[in-house]
C-alpha cells in the first residue's frame, strides 16, 4: 500500500463529497488524511464533517453561515475561510489529491487551481470538463499532475484504458445510460411530466440537477462531450447505449471485434475510490455484484426524437468551439426553471436549442476558450440568454 495521502474535497456536503468521506472512512487509518474541505451553503454539515475528520482548513462559500461555522469549530484549531473565493483558496492549499465535486461553473476556477499546482485532480465537475477540459489537461501535464474522471462512465473508460491514452485499434468508446424515469414514456406523457416525476430516478440516488439531466438524457449528452475532452478518441468514435440496470458503465470496442466492458454496482463510491486510490484498490468501497441475482442485462439504442437533448449535445460536440459551454450553461438555467415550474419538461431542450442558435453568430463561437476567464465569460452570456427565455 502507498504512503498516506492528503486529500482536499471541494463540495464536501454534496452527494459526491459525502460519498467520498464515506470511502475515506472505509479505507481505514493510514490511507488518506483529509486536509481541507469546502462547501457552498451547508455550514451545519460542513462543521459535522470537520469535527469528525479534523482537516486543517475548511471553507464555506456563503458568508451568511460563517458565524455558525466558527461557533461550531471554536477551539478546534481548524482554519476557516468564507466567501465566493473560498473554494479556490481551498484548492490552492497543499494536498496530494483534490476531489473537485462542486456543481456548476463555480467549480471551474478551483479545479484549474488544483491542476496548476500539480495535484491529482479527481474531477466530478462536468462544467469544468465541458468548458475547459483541454485547458485542465494541459495545466495538469505542465505541472506534473494528472486528471482522473470520477463520473461512473468516464471512470469506467479510464480503467478500461488502464489510465493510458487511446491507442491504435480502438473503434469506439460507448457510454451507458439508465434511460432515467421516462425511458418508456410517450411524447404526450413527457409533455405533462412534473418535476416530482423526473426526480424519481429508478436506479441512482443523485442531486436534483443531475437527476433531471438523466431524465432528459442531457446528462448522457454532456458525458459524450466530457469523454471527447478527457480521452480524445477522434471524430465519430463515441456512442451511447441505454442500459436500464446500470451495471455496465462503459465499453470500449476494438476494430478486431473485441469489446471490453466495465461492470460494477450503481454506487458512486466505486469510481470515487478508484479515483482516489488509483492504481490501487480500496476493499469494501462498494457492494460486490451478484450477477446471478441480477439475472439479465438489457441494452437498447437511445431515442433522440423523444429525447432531443442528446441530439443537441452531439451537434454541440460536432460544432466544437464554445458550443459545448453554451449548451451546458443554457441547460443549467433551463433545468432550474423546470424545477421552479416556470417551464415544462420538453421546454428544457427547446430553450437550449434557442440559446445555441442565438449565439451561433458570435465571432467567438467557433473558437475554444483559451483561458478559464474566457470560458466563464461564455458561460455567463449563455446563462443570461437562457434567463431571458425562462423568465416568467
Amino acid at each position: 500500500m502507498s504512503a498516506m495521502q492528503s486529500l482536499t474535497i471541494l463540495g464536501s456536503t454534496g452527494s459526491i463529497g459525502v460519498s467520498a468521506l464515506d470511502v475515506v472512512a472505509r479505507s481505514g487509518p493510514g490511507r488518506f488524511r483529509v486536509s481541507a474541505l469546502s462547501a457552498g451553503r451547508n455550514a451545519e454539515l460542513l462543521a459535522e464533517q470537520a469535527l469528525r475528520f479534523r482537516p486543517d482548513f475548511v471553507a464555506l462559500g456563503d458568508p451568511a453561515g460563517e458565524a455558525a461555522l466558527r461557533e461550531r469549530l471554536a477551539g478546534t484549531g481548524i482554519e476557516i475561510a468564507c466567501g465566493p473565493r473560498a473554494a479556490t483558496e481551498t484548492a490552492a492549499r497543499p494536498s496530494d489529491i483534490v476531489l473537485a465535486a462542486i456543481v456548476g461553473a463555480a467549480g471551474m476556477e478551483p479545479a484549474m487551481e488544483a491542476a496548476l499546482r500539480g495535484a491529482r485532480l479527481a474531477i466530478a465537475n462536468k462544467e469544468a470538463i465541458i468548458c475547459a477540459g483541454r485547458l485542465l489537461q494541459r495545466a495538469a501535464v505542465a505541472s506534473g499532475g494528472e486528471v482522473i474522471p470520477v463520473d461512473s462512465e468516464h471512470n469506467a473508460i479510464f480503467q478500461l484504458l488502464n489510465g493510458r491514452p487511446v491507442g491504435a485499434g480502438l473503434q469506439r468508446i460507448v457510454l451507458t445510460a439508465s434511460g432515467g424515469p421516462f425511458r418508456e414514456w410517450t411524447a404526450e406523457q413527457l409533455a405533462n411530466a412534473r418535476p416530482e416525476d423526473a426526480l424519481r430516478h429508478p436506479v441512482w440516488d443523485m442531486g436534483a440537477k443531475i437527476t433531471i439531466d438523466s431524465a432528459t438524457l442531457m446528462n448522457k449528452g454532456l458525458e459524450l462531450i466530457e469523454a471527447d475532452m478527457l480521452f480524445d478518441p477522434g471524430e465519430g468514435r463515441l456512442g451511447v447505449l441505454i442500459h436500464p440496470q446500470s451495471i455496465v458503465h462503459g465499453l470500449i470496442e476494438y476494430d478486431d471485434g473485441a469489446v471490453l466492458a466495465y461492470m460494477g454496482a450503481p454506487d458512486m463510491r466505486a469510481p470515487i475510490a478508484a479515483s482516489l486510490a488509483w492504481p490501487e484498490r480500496i476493499a469494501g468501497a462498494s457492494p460486490m455484484l451478484d450477477l446471478a441475482a441480477i439475472g439479465r442485462l438489457d441494452f437498447e439504442a437511445p431515442d433522440e426524437i423523444r429525447f432531443p437533448a442528446l441530439r443537441l449535445a452531439r451537434e454541440a460536440l460536432a460544432a466544437g468551439g464554445r458550443a459545448p459551454a453554451i449548451l451546458n450553461a443554457a441547460n443549467e438555467i433551463a433545468v432550474e426553471a423546470f424545477l421552479d415550474r416556470r417551464i415544462g419538461f420538453l421546454d428544457i431542450a427547446r430553450i437550449v436549442e434557442q440559446v445555441l442558435s442565438a449565439l451561433a453568430g458570435d465571432p467567438d463561437f467557433a473558437r475554444a476558450p483559451e483561458a478559464v476567464g474566457a470560458a466563464l465569460e461564455t458561460d455567463q452570456r449563455a446563462r443570461s440568454r437562457a434567463h431571458a427565455l425562462t423568465a416568467g
